[in-house]
């Protein structure tokens, strides 16, 4: 369940609520008159099944309480109501599947931002990629993958592609070339003095057995990568944050960017090329599966996105079960 708090200017109240009534997927209705103050206005309460959350929040965007008032939605862990129960029961499809779209929206649009600490991260992760590279030592390179945060960009790109939100797809592929410039440069810089000192050494790349794989790409690298995406897009529309790290772990990304960078502070070009490639074909992968996923969803999710209707206009479980 989801809790929804509307604030609405006086005129739109009565809308407001008949909107929430109306809709089978809303329970415990609640109107609390003038107690907004800035904006001015009355606050109205509800929660509804996450299956039911699309219709209402579109119905409630329509009345333009975007621009006039304010809506707000937040998770319930835990709802203790007979009339919840019977929401979630009359709400189409299961709550495990239901994709909140302005949520997503929401969710997407912040991953896009190019902020000190997504640089940092990316920065640092490429670093550890690289030592792990350098040392031939799995362990570091599976704990670069999940400490990189680039999945965000791609997964707000790939629903930039499916809105045709062409400044949502600008930002998000800025984001992603920003970050993975800055972290390769950082790195590169790093390897340059490190070999300044002594520390590292052409040498270091030339036999890597248990770390070959991240300049070797084949046709397994895209379709890991496309395994990974439909399960990244996943997790975060079904909200389970656990499955994103194993996406992280899955996608060798990070492992090319670090790989990158050493490979030209060891003057290995041969493994540059390899590398830009790996990380080309990882990031389409991942690019090709998100948007398909996405698709998947939203035509799946119109099936279960009715309008319940009764004889009388009154939005009705009973509508609900002879239109499914």
């Amino acid at each position: 369940m989801l809790h929804v708090r509307v604030i609405t200017p006086v005129g739109l109240t009565d809308d407001v609520l008949r909107l929430a009534v109306e809709c089978p997927a809303v329970a415990n209705v609640t109107r609390l008159a003038g107690a907004a103050i800035d904006p001015a206005g009355d606050c109205v309460e509800f929660d509804v099944a996450r299956e039911g959350a699309n219709e209402i929040l579109a119905d409630l965007r329509g009345l333009g309480l975007k621009e006039s008032g304010g809506i707000t939605v937040e998770e319930i862990d835990l709802s203790i109501s007979a009339a919840a129960d019977e929401a979630m029961e009359a709400a189409p499809g299961h709550s495990e599947d239901a994709v909140i779209w302005e949520e997503l929206a929401a969710r997407t649009s912040a991953e896009t931002r190019l902020t000190w600490s997504y640089l940092v991260f990316l920065a640092l992760a490429v670093q550890i990629a690289a030592i792990g590279a350098l040392l031939d030592q799995p362990i570091l390179i599976v704990g670069a993958m999940v400490l990189g945060p680039d999945f965000g960009p791609v997964a707000a790109f790939c629903f930039g592609v499916l809105q045709r939100d062409l400044p949502l797809i600008g930002r998000s592929l800025r984001t992603l070339a920003v970050g993975f410039a800055v972290a390769i440069a950082v790195t590169l810089a790093c390897a340059v003095v490190s070999r300044l000192f002594g520390w590292i050494e052409p040498s270091m790349l030339d036999d890597r057995p248990l770390t070959s794989f991240i300049i070797h790409p084949d046709r397994w690298s895209f379709i890991v990568a496309v395994l990974a995406g439909v399960a990244g897009i996943l997790s975060m529309t079904a909200r389970k944050s656990q499955a994103l790290v194993g996406v992280f772990i899955s996608v060798t990304t990070v492992p090319a960017a670090g790989n990158i960078a050493v490979a030209i502070a060891l003057a290995h070009w041969d493994e540059v090329g390899a590398s830009l490639i790996q990380l080309g074909v990882n990031v389409a992968g991942l690019i090709v599966a998100g948007v398909g996923t996405l698709l998947v969803q939203r035509l799946l999710w119109r099936r279960f996105d009715v309008r319940f209707t009764a004889a009388d206009g009154v939005k009705t479980p009973e509508g609900a079960a002879a239109e499914r």
